[in-house]
């Protein structure tokens, strides 16, 4: 199927190729948004257009006080509602419980499950029922997405997977947010290039790695989180 998906978006622009994923596949298309900096501009393509695509976001209960300014900002000047997911309380719960709450610093094994009940368990949750998994995934953010697609099957969470900017390069989505005056998050401003979770991001210097400022105390990890983990 997807090799006919992408003979059948040859030559679309991205809202159009949005809008046909919403036509081919009607309620079964979801974007999950991390409200960094990428995901904004898909964010803006879909609710400008009015393109009916749900916006869902992760809450990790480990953001930012920022990403949280963004998505109000967001939903104020769409007046759109993106949907919220968070973890089971009673994982959180027992993990802290179990392992303090900084565990993640301690093990790669550590930091692998604190991601996945916060963020890969409740990102299940918002694909149930879906067929078609829009990301804000880059093919320069790290050297495993450069074999990734716009176009692909994530066999992982057995869905088709769009991603419309994939081949888009910072500059590129910088532009479209000055242009077309979308919310943002401020701390992209301060040296923030990938905004995860808290305790777990800083600033990275000019010219370093994309996800420098993610897991910066790891070497070996791969630096993913398993969201887009291949299957």
């Amino acid at each position: 199927m997807v090799t006919k998906i992408r003979e059948e978006v040859a030559g679309k622009n991205i809202v159009e190729t949005l809008a046909y994923f919403a036509e081919k596949f009607p309620g079964k298309v979801v974007f999950t948004s991390s409200l960094g900096i990428e995901d904004q501009v898909i964010t803006d393509m879909i609710f400008s257009n009015n393109i009916p695509i749900r916006v869902v976001t992760l809450d990790t209960g480990r953001l930012f006080e920022e990403s949280y300014k963004v998505l109000a900002r967001t939903e104020e000047k769409y007046n759109k509602k993106v949907e919220v997911f968070f973890p089971e309380s009673s994982e959180v719960e027992k993990m802290m419980n179990e392992k303090g709450p900084y565990s993640f610093y301690a093990s790669i094994e550590n930091r692998k499950e604190c991601c996945f009940v916060r963020k890969v368990k409740p990102l299940k949750r918002s694909l149930e029922g879906m067929e078609v998994w829009v990301t804000g995934i880059r093919a320069d953010q790290s050297d495993g997405r450069q074999n990734m697609h716009a176009v692909e099957d994530d066999k992982a969470f057995n869905l088709i997977k769009y991603n419309p900017i994939f081949d888009w390069n910072m500059e590129q989505v910088k532009e479209y947010i000055a242009e077309n005056y979308v919310p943002y998050n401020v701390l992209h401003d301060k040296g923030f290039i990938s905004i995860g979770c808290s305790p777990c991001t800083r600033a990275v210097n000019e010219g370093d790695d994309f996800r420098a400022g993610r897991w910066w105390w790891e070497n070996k990890s791969g630096k993913e989180c398993g969201l887009h983990t291949q299957g």
